[in-house]
């Protein structure tokens, strides 16, 4: 023992390790099990034709090689509108070259400065519909890249009058650096895992904005994009409104990338800070309790509490060589052994960031700064009142 600790501490420390190897150990199962249902999907025989609403801001990273692959899919009829506020938005020039590189394919552009609540993403969103020529819409992040097959895979599911929306994981594509790297960890060995986990055991209560696919006519049965206009989850509360319709999630086997570019430790922390902050406004319960998704250290937490009892040193190494095995699973194929190393730092940089996300509901979006209200609306923090 490290030191004699009470009866009742090595307990509580024993069964802390244990929840965290169990979790962790449940992770890895439940991402080889997202991996092996992937299969292959074909072409829907009547495919519907597919409006695709990509709302824009900036010339973000490898936003152009980002939209490229939007416009490069194998489906034999889709439109593509894009979202911008300004004329002179960096983001124009990039729809310019991919409308020269394609002259075949429907590119439209929206460019229309009206606000429609406090969130600038879904006010493109209600902004870019009119020029929205289908009935089954998909929406998805600008810094989304996908593969030649994607459209077809996540607008089948939607031919079942079942189906409210059907939504993707996504995994990170860092640029360069130590932090983008990191960040793109967070990602693949927290976010994505805590999803397959929560889908093996039967949950559906999600949504992300890397993909959703929805009909027309649902949306507007759940009151279109202005039942969101306020909201900073507005994904998450796409899927909650369509679930109250009695109209089931369908989370595909598609995964996506998204691009990752944290450049300093400070993005990292607002980037991540925002992300937790939004699901404990939206999921408060569930957010108290996911401090057991962080395994090594909640693990490493129980085994001093239990003053180094054998059986929880037995479970912290259950816990370490569950999390290698994690990481094995999700890692890619360019990914460097010192990698390995950087584990213990990530999963307590996220159990730290999760304490820190009770402290507060200001988060920041772009060069904004937001309130998150209790049912997961925004509301903008004026800059001079910033400190």
């Amino acid at each position: 023992m490290i030191f004699a600790a009470h009866p009742w501490m090595i307990g509580c420390g024993t069964a802390l390790a244990a929840v965290a190897a169990c979790y962790t150990l449940a992770s890895w199962v439940a991402v080889l099990r997202m991996r092996l249902k992937a299969a292959a999907s074909s072409l829907p025989e009547r495919p519907p034709p597919v409006t695709i609403l990509k709302p824009l801001c900036g010339a973000e990273p490898e936003l152009y090689q980002c939209l490229r692959s939007f416009c490069d899919q194998a489906y034999p009829g889709f439109q593509i509108v894009f979202g911008v506020r300004d004329r002179d938005d960096p983001a124009v020039d990039v729809v310019s070259r991919l409308r020269a590189e394609f002259p075949a394919a429907d590119l439209a552009v929206a460019i229309d400065r009206r606000q429609h609540g406090n969130s600038r993403k879904v006010s493109s969103l209600i902004n870019m519909m009119a020029l929205a020529r289908h009935d089954y819409l998909v929406v998805a992040d600008s810094d989304i890249r996908v593969e030649r097959d994607y459209l077809a895979k996540v607008v089948g599911p939607l031919l079942d009058a079942k189906v409210g929306i059907v939504t993707c994981l996504y995994r990170g594509n860092p640029r360069a650096g130590f932090w983008s790297m990191l960040g793109s960890m967070f990602i693949d060995e927290w976010f994505m895992p805590s999803v397959c986990v929560a889908a093996m055991a039967g949950s559906r209560s999600f949504a992300f904005g890397a993909t959703i696919a929805i009909r027309r006519q649902v949306l507007a049965r759940i009151g279109g994009f202005e039942a969101i206009a306020n909201q900073l989850a507005d994904d998450f509360r796409m899927g909650e409104l369509t679930r109250r319709l009695g109209l089931r999630t369908v989370l595909s086997e598609v995964v996506v990338e998204t691009c990752v570019d944290e450049r300093t430790l400070s993005d990292l922390v607002r980037h991540e800070l925002r992300w937790l902050r939004t699901i404990r406004a939206v999921r408060p319960a569930g957010y108290s309790f996911s401090f057991i998704t962080f395994g090594l250290p909640v693990a490493a937490l129980g085994t001093l509490l239990a003053g180094g009892a054998r059986p929880a040193v037995i479970l912290f190494g259950a816990t370490l060589l569950a999390r290698l095995m994690l990481h094995g699973a999700v890692r890619r194929p360019n990914s460097a052994l010192w990698h390995l190393l950087v584990l213990p730092l990530r999963d307590g940089l996220g159990l730290a960031l999760w304490a820190w996300g009770f402290a507060g509901r200001s988060v920041h979006w772009r060069n904004d700064r937001y309130r998150v209200i209790r049912d997961g609306s925004v509301q903008p923090i004026l800059k001079d009142l910033a400190q």
